[in-house]
């Protein structure tokens, strides 16, 4: 009989997974010592706290792209970039809320893929409007109000989402 377990992840996986949770626990935690105010008046030195979320968020991507070095996360790039009928399925089903527990996904389930793909695109906007604010605008023509809205907004989604994944992570046993 077949060992159906899945193997997870490689030590290099592992390594960009929990360098890049640092690197994101780091902006948010810093997100919040500049953003609300007690906490700010708490920990002061606004200019220092201000440096390490502005060196953390440009350091976001790093991990990922020194990542592509590993062969295992080069393929799990392409098995999360790659949706099956089971995926439609699967997505389908969670959208119903019907259990698909019946279901093999692989190594990903689509709500994987989804969320992966998701997070790296919010990476990528969260670098980018960082970049304007921290850069006073280099780009005329862009309002900063907006840039700081979407800054602020897709912050709040991120660590909704992040907390969805912690909870799924320690409570699933997998699929």
């Amino acid at each position: 009989m077949p060992d159906l377990a899945v193997r997870r992840f490689t030590r290099a996986e592992r390594l960009v997974h929990q360098t890049t949770l640092i690197l994101m626990a780091i902006c948010l935690a810093t997100a919040a010592a500049i953003y609300f105010g007690p906490i700010a008046a708490a920990i002061g030195r606004r200019h220092v706290v201000a440096t390490v979320h502005q060196w953390s968020g440009i350091l976001l991507p790093a991990p990922f792209l020194l990542g592509l070095m590993s062969r295992a996360l080069r393929l799990d790039v392409r098995r999360l970039n790659r949706f099956t009928r089971t995926d439609t399925r699967w997505l389908l089903g969670a959208l119903r809320r019907v259990p698909h527990r019946d279901q093999v996904s692989g190594k990903f389930n689509a709500g994987q893929k989804v969320f992966a793909s998701w997070l790296a695109g919010a990476i990528v906007v969260m670098v980018f409007t960082g970049l304007l604010l921290w850069f006073k605008f280099s780009l005329s023509g862009i309002p900063r109000a907006g840039v700081i809205a979407v800054h602020d907004l897709l912050a709040a989604a991120i660590t909704i989402a992040l907390a969805g994944h912690a909870y799924k992570a320690y409570t699933s046993t997998g699929g």
